[in-house]
């Protein structure tokens, strides 16, 4: 078979059944036999598509025949699935929160400050000016707060550890890429394992942020440009690269990537990126590429 399906569900709320996976079998042209994954959470379903046939369309077809179920659907060929590059952003994808908007908090102005931020990664407005912008308004906080914040605020994504240490188990290079702070890359990047970060670094004078971030800014294009840097050194081919992200500023290394993926994204990336992660867990990146249920790596 050329083509395969992967039908994910959340883990917290597994509910794949096998009706679910019959119907899905039932749209996609010389379907095989479901290939158990994690019982009741995700299954493969090889296929043969007639020449011409897009993903996207096959996707959609899917998705029409589960009704609503809250269930990932995800199309891709059947070849190079198992990726040996893998670049994530980190607010909202690797971790819950957006960084700045829980600085923001604390000077009380997280609203005002929340409010670009969800502008910016729905794509409409400039991330760097954004950005700029947000950062001046924290001039005089205190950068001991991060420490705080790290420890009270900041939760991993589930699913996140996992999805690194079984990479990085099967030979593939990690990074977080993020238009963030290096205050909390680093940090985050170390809790769930990533071999690198890249980050914005904020300006701090006499132990405060100095309400400046140094330039040039990490943005769409710093994302983009690390993927096909690490892609060139690893002599790589595209078809072997992952990205995963939910703003604006990640729609560069989506679809540069041999699979991009919208994590619970904004409506204009998840329209964009090849696929679309709506209900699961990160988990769903690890089975999305073959991977089973017994071949997770649990740091």
């Amino acid at each position: 078979m050329v083509y395969v399906a992967t039908l994910i569900s959340n883990p917290a709320h597994a509910l794949l059944t096998r009706d679910l996976v019959a119907a899905a079998r039932a749209v996609l042209p010389e379907a095989g036999e479901g290939n158990v994954l994690h019982a009741e959470v995700a299954v493969d379903i090889p296929f043969d598509p007639p020449l011409g046939a897009e993903p996207r369309e096959l996707t959609a077809a899917v998705r029409a025949a589960l009704h609503g179920a809250p269930v990932d659907v995800v199309v891709q060929l059947a070849a190079d699935r198992r990726k040996r590059l893998f670049l994530a952003d980190m607010d909202s994808t690797m971790i819950g929160e957006e960084c700045i908007d829980e600085l923001a908090d604390l000077v009380g102005i997280k609203e005002h400050v929340a409010a670009i931020t969800e502008r910016a990664m729905r794509g409409e407005i400039d991330f760097e000016p954004a950005l700029r912008e947000r950062v001046a308004l924290l001039k005089g906080l205190s950068a001991g707060v991060v420490d705080e914040l790290l420890r009270e605020r900041i939760h991993l994504t589930p699913g996140g550890p996992e999805l690194v240490a079984t990479m990085k188990a099967h030979g593939a290079y990690t990074m977080l890429v993020s238009g963030g702070f290096t205050l909390f890359t680093g940090p985050v990047a170390a809790r769930i394992g990533f071999d690198e970060n890249r980050a914005n670094v904020l300006v701090v004078e006499d132990g405060r942020f100095a309400g400046r971030v140094e330039e040039p800014i990490l943005g769409r294009d710093a994302k983009t440009a690390a993927l096909v840097e690490y892609r060139d050194r690893l002599r790589l081919s595209p078809s072997e690269t992952l990205a995963v992200g939910d703003g604006a500023n990640d729609l560069g290394m989506l679809s540069e990537a041999g699979l991009g993926v919208a994590y619970h994204a904004k409506p204009k990336v998840a329209e964009a990126a090849h696929v679309r992660i709506d209900h699961g867990d990160l988990t769903a990146l690890i089975y999305m590429q073959g991977y089973t249920h017994e071949e997770i790596v649990r740091p």
